[in-house]
């Protein structure tokens, strides 16, 4: 296999860690009654199947890249389901969100010109429409943040937004390992590999902490609710 045992522990942990976050939200949701927030703890779901694509395409030591194409279609899907669970929390602060969803819709209509929907191309039309669709999502949650601060803390949001590093940095790896370093892929360089890829761990952290404190702020209010 290309990643080393430590590599293999980043990876491993940073998808569980997505799924306990995912988790903690969908528990907070029911804890608090509200169907909106359960249903953005599920919107999390496809991203952490992604992960598991990603996973298995390390497990054939990087030799079927398709594993990967699946990865990133599932991401897509992924990131349009954050932010439809995103639009669904706007709506419930009691503002019209039409506007919202007017203007996320184009932004991922008119985001970039394919040059292909045909072979290897569409591929890389669906990572680069991911990434629009998880930007708009990423602008929508500081927007419901500052509407509504009782449905995620500073910390979540400040995880989602932190998987930006992670992908500038991957970017970044991925030039000194095949360019600098003369390796054949960012795989191959187990340091830098293991170095982004730890980004990602912290990023996950920060949103399962988030939403922890959430439900520990929750249930101590409850306490002092019963005991006034």
């Amino acid at each position: 296999m290309l990643l080393s045992f430590p590599n293999w522990i980043i990876h491993i942990s940073s998808a569980l860690e997505w799924g306990i976050g995912a988790f903690l939200i969908f528990r907070y949701g029911m804890l608090t009654g509200r169907r909106d927030i359960r249903l953005f703890g599920i919107a999390m779901l496809p991203h952490w199947i992604g992960s598991f694509f990603v996973l298995g395409y390390h497990i054939s030591t990087d030799s079927i890249p398709l594993l990967l194409d699946l990865s990133e279609v599932i991401n897509f899907f992924g990131s349009i389901s954050l932010l439809w669970a995103t639009l669904k929390l706007l709506k419930a602060t009691g503002k019209s969100s039409a506007a919202l969803s007017s203007t996320a819709c184009l932004a991922i209509v008119f985001a970039g010109k394919p040059q292909s929907y045909m072979g290897a191309d569409i591929f890389d039309t669906i990572l680069q429409l991911s990434s629009v669709v998880y930007l708009t999502f990423l602008v929508l949650l500081l927007v419901l943040f500052r509407r509504d601060r009782t449905v995620f803390s500073a910390l979540t949001v400040a995880g989602f937004w932190f998987v930006l590093v992670f992908i500038s940095v991957t970017v970044y790896c991925i030039y000194l390992a095949t360019v600098v370093r003369g390796y054949p892929t960012l795989s191959h360089d187990d340091l830098l590999h293991g170095l982004a890829e730890s980004l990602l761990t912290v990023s996950n952290l920060m949103i399962a902490f988030g939403a922890h404190r959430k439900i520990r702020e929750f249930e101590a209010g409850q306490r002092l609710n019963v005991q006034g």
